[in-house]
């Protein structure tokens, strides 16, 4: 049985605890020792992303420090997991004494879709989702952790992500114009270009409304977030939902709403 790490991101441990509580039990379902170190910090992006190289580099020596004890480290979103894997190399270099814990560690981070195929071997999740659902790939788990293969890329087809969803009971994947197409988050690119990051998140939106999406999922609640806000904003009648809630089993639109009344 793997003792894992649960890295949590900073916006789904204040605004969405139930992706985190999803994700626990699909792991534990699978087998996994699921540990939540409270100790944990946010992994420094949103720093490192506007120029703050200095104030982010003791948030990657924490990290280390707390997740170095186990088996592997698992996080509900790619946009972090890439952030360790890809980007702590600069806080680590080559001639420095913690290199060679940290390059350890990185090879035990993983984005959740990626450890359920890549590491514990599943190729079907037991469930029904009978709704017409749009994946979005967001940018880092497409091009940094290839969650998925892309359309500039001549070369088979494939998707970590849409596997798992597949499975499902039910679900009618929809097909859209655009398959990889930024949302217009971007973490702060979305506070220093609130209007284009806008313009972009609705012409995602359209791409879903022309495919019939009812729920739209992804790998990051950050991207989900943001496509949530233009949804109520502009009373699209479409739901957000992380991939790890509808592997789980929470119930869709329709479930809800009836248990709402």
């Amino acid at each position: 049985m793997p003792r894992v790490g649960l890295f949590v991101p900073c916006y789904i441990d204040q605004f969405y605890p139930d992706v985190g509580m999803a994700t626990v039990e699909l792991l534990e379902r699978f087998g996994c020792e699921v540990e939540f170190p409270e100790a944990q910090t946010c992994c420094g992006q949103p720093m490192a992303n506007t120029g703050c190289v200095a104030e982010a580099r003791p948030l990657a020596a924490r990290f280390v420090d707390i997740f170095s004890e186990y088996d592997h480290v698992v996080c509900p979103s790619g946009s972090c997991t890439a952030m360790v894997r890809h980007h702590y190399e600069e806080y680590f270099p080559a001639d420095g004494g913690e290199h060679e814990r940290f390059e350890q560690l990185r090879q035990r981070v993983f984005e959740l879709s990626e450890y359920l195929v890549d590491v514990l071997g599943v190729q079907s999740i037991r469930g029904r989702f009978p709704y017409r659902v749009g994946l979005h790939q967001s940018c880092h788990g497409l091009r940094e952790l290839r969650l998925g293969s892309s359309s500039e890329v001549v070369g088979p087809a494939f998707s970590k992500t849409r596997q798992l969803l597949a499975s499902l009971e039910g679900i009618e994947l929809v097909t859209l114009t655009r398959p990889d197409e930024c949302c217009g988050f971007g973490g702060t690119f979305a506070v220093n270009e609130e209007a284009v990051s806008c313009m972009m998140g609705l012409d995602r939106l359209h791409d879903h409304e022309q495919a019939g999406t009812q729920v739209l999922t992804a790998n990051d609640m950050s991207c989900l977030m943001h496509l949530q806000g233009l949804i109520l904003r502009k009373r699209k009648p479409m739901r957000v939902m992380h991939l790890a809630e509808i592997l789980a089993g929470r119930p869709g639109p329709a479930e809800t709403a009836s248990a709402g009344r």
